[in-house]
């Protein structure tokens, strides 16, 4: 029974040595891990204009009627601009009973009636006589004004691209100070991005998000005709973490 027992010693501390062996041969190598970060300017070739009309009235039907009315002279605008009717959309409507609080007893003033209407324009040259006309229609609020690229997925995949390489340069930028040198990308991994444009807000305050960049790329559009508005540019940003292995 002794010698079994030492027997089942000797293979328990064999097998022990070699789970230990296989452990190290598995383990992760080692690691730089850097952040690329890449943005793309580019000049609109499409605006989301959101407008809003209100009405208000102590009579129900005539505030109502009143707003139907306003919202339809910012349509036939938008007709008379010659813009499709797929790209004219209503996109909030509310009625809301409002009163004066007073100590005493409350006041009725009347009932708001609310529509959002949204215009996406393919020809950015009409945005600026488009926003004075529907102002003059009756729109009394201009929640948003999106400047947008329909090449957003082309550009995101540049943004992506460059972001890729300035993480590459920037792993071998690092481990040449420590005298090391880079080998092959160990794990890669796309971080949040997205699209920033100048202006956008609605019955409620929103903002859309933009990111710090080490590589900056325009891109220009030499057919870009002069307004007193300047659309400007897009910024579209990508973000990527890679690790590489220490050679």
């Amino acid at each position: 029974m002794k010698r079994v027992a030492r027997l089942m010693l000797v293979m328990t501390i064999v097998l022990s040595f070699f789970c230990l062996a296989f452990a190290a041969d598995q383990s992760e190598p080692r690691l730089i891990t850097v952040t690329g970060d890449a943005e793309v300017r580019v000049v609109p070739n499409e605006v989301i204009l959101t407008l809003g009309v209100e009405t208000w009235n102590k009579d129900l039907s005539i505030a109502k009627t009143e707003n139907d009315q306003r919202i339809q002279k910012i349509v036939d605008v938008g007709k008379r601009y010659k813009i499709e009717e797929k790209h004219i959309q209503t996109d909030y409507i509310s009625i809301e009973p409002r009163y004066e609080d007073r100590w005493e007893h409350r006041k009725f003033i009347g009932y708001f009636v609310r529509k959002t209407i949204v215009f996406t324009l393919r020809d950015t040259d009409i945005f600026e006589g488009l926003l004075s006309s529907v102002l003059e229609s009756g729109a009394n609020y201009v929640h948003g004004i999106q400047f947008r690229t329909t090449e957003l997925r082309k550009h995101r995949d540049q943004a992506r691209a460059l972001a890729i390489k300035a993480a590459q340069e920037k792993a071998y930028d690092l481990a040449k100070e420590l005298g090391q040198k880079v080998g092959k990308p160990y794990k890669i991994q796309e971080n949040q991005s997205g699209w920033w444009s100048w202006y956008n807000t609605r019955w409620w305050s929103g903002w859309a998000g933009g990111m710090a960049q080490n590589v900056i790329q325009n891109v220009a559009d030499p057919s870009q005709s002069e307004s007193s508005i300047a659309l400007g540019q897009i910024k579209v940003n990508a973000r990527v973490t890679v690790s590489f292995e220490l050679e």
